[in-house]
């Protein structure tokens, strides 16, 4: 796997992984980097963004994960690459991207990063953050209305019509893939003290 090593975190929608990973990050600094799986969601420009809101962005073909695995391929091969930025607001890609260069670690981060068998075999450390159904919709209630401003229906609606089937069908079974399972995200500080400590060994 040469000089990179590559660590997928996955689990549902607001089960913590973000927080796990921004500890992470406060801890390994510049050695490590962080690509969110939702960075590569597909461009839908010539939607109409009422149609666009009606998507179902919890499916596996909801993001252009292929780029992913190259841009991964390429990180460790020492290369620099340019990921996509997504704007949540719009609900589309940005025409923006950003540089990023390869370092010790590279974090992927998202509810379907174990899914994909080929993103999988670049990893050498897969977790899984676990944390009941009801306390991550609550947690996605929050998130949602503060930080990308969509009102309460529009997220239960989302909800109950794509996230939580999509959890059950195509992210819940992904646990079976992970090395490391830490329960209640970033309320588990023994978890994480624990993953620390693995990262730290590596390097």
């Amino acid at each position: 796997m040469g000089n990179v090593y590559v660590v997928g975190i996955a689990g549902g929608s607001a089960s913590g992984k973000t927080t796990i990973v921004e500890q992470v990050r406060e801890h390994f600094g510049s050695q490590i980097e962080i690509i969110g799986h939702d960075s590569y969601y597909l461009a839908h420009n010539n939607m109409p963004y009422e149609e666009r809101c009606k998507l179902n962005y919890d499916h596996p073909d909801a993001f252009e994960t292929s780029r992913l695995v190259e841009d991964v391929l390429k990180l460790k091969a020492g290369e620099t690459i340019s990921r996509p930025v997504y704007d949540y607001t719009i609900h589309n890609r940005s025409t923006d991207t950003v540089l990023v260069e390869p370092r010790k670690i590279i974090l992927l981060e998202g509810i379907l990063v174990l899914e994909n068998e080929a993103l999988r075999n670049l990893m050498d450390l897969k977790v899984f953050v676990d944390t009941d159904a009801d306390e991550r919709i609550m947690r996605r209630i929050s998130r949602d209305t503060l930080e990308r401003g969509r009102s309460i229906e529009s997220i239960v609606t989302q909800y109950r019509n794509t996230v939580k089937p999509m959890h059950d069908r195509y992210v819940e079974p992904t646990k079976y893939y992970a090395d490391i399972i830490i329960p209640w995200g970033g309320e588990n500080a023994v978890g994480i003290d624990m993953l620390m400590q693995y990262l730290k060994a590596h390097l």
